[in-house]
């Protein structure tokens, strides 16, 4: 006949002589045991799951620095590049005029970039349409799992 082994919280198994045959207990302690062992395992595997998102946090934390500082080179490379237009710009006609048309080209550019962005916010969804839908499935297996 089979026998349960009760686990402790390490996740060690009781020694044998402690062992307790299933037919010697009760429906309820048996559920009781089931629960409990599914709780542990349900509590391992969320800490478990803790871990690994923290470990991908900090990779993911680490490039968002990194996508930081180019963000900023960038921003100096167009800054620099900007004045060069200028200056060149300057060779040919006023100062004031030269500064002027590289904004004009700055501002075209943001506003570009602007339309764009708000047209893609307006596709972005807040809520998690698929997770939803999935919970209402589980759900409603939870209340017919024959169905």
């Amino acid at each position: 006949m089979a026998t349960l082994y009760s686990r402790t919280r390490g996740g060690a198994h009781t020694p044998p002589s402690e062992e307790v045959r299933s037919a010697d207990r009760s429906a309820g302690e048996l559920l009781a045991a089931v629960t409990a062992d599914v709780q542990h395992l349900l509590r391992q595997e969320v800490r478990l799951a803790k871990a690994e998102i923290q470990e991908e946090a900090t990779k993911a934390g680490k490039a968002a620095g990194m996508f930081g500082g180019a963000g900023f080179a960038g921003y100096m490379v167009a800054l620099f590049l900007s004045l060069a237009a200028v200056f060149g710009l300057a060779n040919v006609m006023d100062a004031g005029w030269a500064a002027l048309i590289v904004t004009a080209v700055w501002a075209v550019v943001a506003a570009v970039l602007f339309v764009l962005g708000r047209s893609r916010m307006r596709e972005v969804s807040p809520k998690p349409e698929r997770t939803i839908e999935t919970l209402k499935e589980d759900a409603q297996w939870a209340r017919h799992p024959t169905k």
